[in-house]
């Protein structure tokens, strides 16, 4: 699928700007909210969220935030990897979110808008990975 390091420590992860895909694990569905009254819910399986660190401490940041349990909800994904599990990610140093998502686009898209409420080319920045529609 992606030919990049996958990762399951984000200690590993280079501290560089960049795009990363984690693959999260729903262990039960969940409901989710995307704000302006949308939403859905999303069922039990492994879905891979495309996103993007230019921020200080730049992609171990980021993914090492998205890992950790116990932090605010702040974005889309963040109402994820508190209600399952972070399997892992893959991160590109200098990639773009978008164009990491359009390489996974023969995988299902279980819920518009969700990651990309700022993106004007993607239709989603989660898709659905083995079962999970």
């Amino acid at each position: 699928m992606l030919s990049e390091p996958y990762y399951v420590r984000a200690d590993d992860i280079p501290a560089a700007a960049g795009a990363y895909v984690l693959l999260i694990e729903l262990a039960v569905p969940v409901t989710v909210r995307l704000g302006g009254g949308r939403g859905g819910e999303l069922p039990a399986g492994r879905y891979l969220y495309c996103g993007s660190a230019r921020g200080p401490g730049g992609l171990r940041a980021r993914v090492g935030r998205h890992m950790r349990r116990g932090k605010s909800v702040r974005w889309h994904v963040d109402q994820l990897t508190e209600a399952g599990k972070v399997l892992g990610a893959w991160a590109i140093p200098g990639g773009d979110e978008c164009a990491l998502n359009a390489r996974l686009d023969r995988l299902p898209i279980p819920l518009p808008g969700f990651g990309a409420s700022d993106c004007v080319r993607c239709v989603s920045h989660l898709r659905a990975w083995g079962g999970a529609e």
